[in-house]
């Protein structure tokens, strides 16, 4: 509502050449920017506190990783493409109620993790998606000949800061047009 509200300013004042709705297209405009600026150089200095929030952002994810698929496949995807498994462990998957480790559980995937957090061989040509059967129960060294122990968390941190240059690119790339 707020976007067709700032551009039917922008473009009933450009038909109808209307000074007042230009102005109020214009003042929403550089307000949007500097929100954006603040939230950009925020996120440098407090890098602490946006570290903690991914980490909740990324727990609650986990929690809640059978109830949506678009956010089973976007958690399958980064575990994937970073090699790990869950928040800071792999043991992090008995946050959720189908994988959890507790005696109670009835669910067949008591214990495990998601396929995603396997280690996949080359030669594989199918992926085997109960590799992570029982997972939560085995050791740290035991669970690393099979699934990835490293959490999302530290290489997303570590993602992050190797690529910063780029990412400061990118954003003054999408800064531009809107100055």
């Amino acid at each position: 509502v707020l976007t067709f509200l700032i551009t039917f300013c922008g473009c009933v004042g450009s038909l109808r050449e209307n000074i007042c709705l230009l102005q109020v297209f214009s003042v929403c405009l550089t307000i949007i920017f500097l929100l954006q600026l603040a939230a950009g150089v925020l996120g440098f200095v407090f890098s602490d506190k946006a570290r903690g929030k991914v980490s909740e952002i990324i727990n609650g994810a986990i929690v809640h990783y059978r109830d949506d698929l678009d956010l089973q496949n976007l958690i399958d995807f980064g575990q994937k493409e970073f090699s790990c498994c869950g928040g800071v462990s792999y043991k992090d998957w008995s946050q959720n109620m189908y994988f959890n480790c507790t005696a109670t559980n009835p669910s067949h995937e008591r214990c495990s993790v998601p396929f995603s957090c396997c280690l996949h061989d080359t030669h594989q040509a199918v992926i085997n998606t109960m590799c992570g059967h029982g997972m939560q129960a085995r050791d740290y060294l035991e669970a690393s000949a099979f699934i990835h122990t490293n959490g999302c968390i530290d290489k997303l941190v570590n993602w992050t800061h190797s690529n910063l240059f780029l990412l400061g690119g990118i954003t003054l790339g999408l800064a531009l047009p809107q100055v």
